[in-house]
This record gives C-alpha cells, structure tokens and sequence, in this order.
C-alpha cells in the first residue's frame, strides 16, 4: 500500500518550513528543566491569566525537546512503505525538527516575555497548529508502517500539542475580549458629552456696588454790565 501526503498536509509543512527559520540565538540560549516530564500535567483548562500561562510555555518547551529527540530516533527508511512515501516523511520529521529546536524556542520566549500582548501569542498558537497537523500526518504513517514504539511516541507528541494549542487558543479568547472591552469603555469616554462645571458665585465674591460722587455745578456769574 503506498502513503501519498495530501495537499493539507503539504501546505501545512510549508508553513513549518517558513516558521522554521527564527532566531537561532534565542533557541541556542534555551536550557529546559531536565526534571520536568515533557507530558506531565498538560493544560486542560482554559489558560486565561498569566499566571497559568507560564507554566504552560515551560511545558511546551520541554515537550518541543523531547519530540526533537524522538523524532531523532526514528528509522523511517526501515518503514513498510515505498521509497516515495518514506522520502516524504523523511522531509517531514526533519522540517518538524528545525521548528522544534530553532523556531518555538523563540516563539515561546517572546510570549513569556509579553504575556499580555497578542502578536506573540498569535504567531505562537499558528505555529503549534501547524506542528500538530504534522505529526498528525507522521504519526499516521508511523500506525500503518512503522513499529509500534514510533507510532506511540509519536501520537503522544501529537496529544501534547493539541491540548498546548487548544489551551492557548483559550488564552487568545479571554485577551481578545479584554482589550474590546477596553476599547468599548475608550470609545464610550471619546463619545461622551464634555459637562461643563456650574461656577457658583457667592455673596462674599460680589464687589459692593460702587457709589458715584455728586460734582457740584459749577456757577457762573453773569457778567457785570
């Protein structure tokens, strides 16, 4: 039986390919917690502060180290499967290796260090639905014609960036809503009519009337005749 990738799954690995080039200084700084399980406590609820947020980005880097070296394991040219189809998930894992060690180190540091901006959080939620939709596709081909130990370590790579993207898509929820709210109360400020204060003058302000002095006429004394 051969395994031809679909055209999703195509078009989704050239957006893995073009995030896949990011700033390597970030990824090489990057040293993740050798104490953490890279499965262990995934988000389940909505991440919608950043106080869970951060823990989560943790997470998702240890889970990116772990993949890398799974998918470094691999013997997909030991695989079931023609040489065209074992060629293409070849290119698949390497591409999802490069984003694993060179893009999402970055992309989860910019996040973390801007929590509550959305950019950030956008490119990152994009990058982690399309890493899921690959190893999707992998994890399928590694079920049909790979060893069990691949397609297992697989799908539960594929588990952990489906709960990391759903919890962020919360958290994208909850701050997208937040800043309309600022904006609303902003445009409701905007629109609002200027009250102009009432000045209330009281009796101890007003000047007392003034008195105008009567002149005297000035008489004239006819002349003498």
């Amino acid at each position: 039986m051969n395994v031809s990738p679909t055209s999703h799954l195509a078009k989704t690995l050239l957006l893995v390919i073009a995030c896949s080039v990011g700033p390597s200084a970030q990824a090489q700084n990057y040293q993740p917690s050798q104490s953490q399980s890279p499965y262990s406590g995934l988000p389940t609820q909505s991440a919608n502060s950043a106080a869970t947020l951060q823990p989560m980005l943790s997470q998702i880097d240890a889970s990116a180290q772990q993949a890398a070296l799974d998918l470094a394991k691999l013997r997909i040219e030991k695989w079931k499967a023609d040489s065209n189809s074992k060629q293409q998930a070849q290119s698949n894992a390497d591409s999802l290796q490069r984003n694993l060690t060179n893009a999402l180190p970055g992309m989860t540091s910019a996040v973390r260090a801007a929590p509550q901006s959305l950019a950030p959080a956008f490119k990152l939620y994009r990058n982690l639905s399309a890493l899921y939709d690959v190893l999707t596709g992998l994890a399928e081909s590694a079920g049909a014609f790979g060893p069990q130990q691949d397609f297992d370590s697989l799908k539960q790579q594929t588990e952990a960036f489906d709960n990391y993207r759903r919890s962020l898509g919360d958290y994208l929820e909850s701050l997208t809503a937040q800043r309309d709210s600022e904006l609303a109360r902003a445009r409701a400020q905007q629109q609002a009519p200027a009250v102009v204060p009432k000045k209330v003058i009281s009796d101890e302000d007003t000047p007392p009337p003034t008195t105008k002095k009567k002149t005297a006429k000035k008489r004239t004394t006819p002349p003498s005749q």
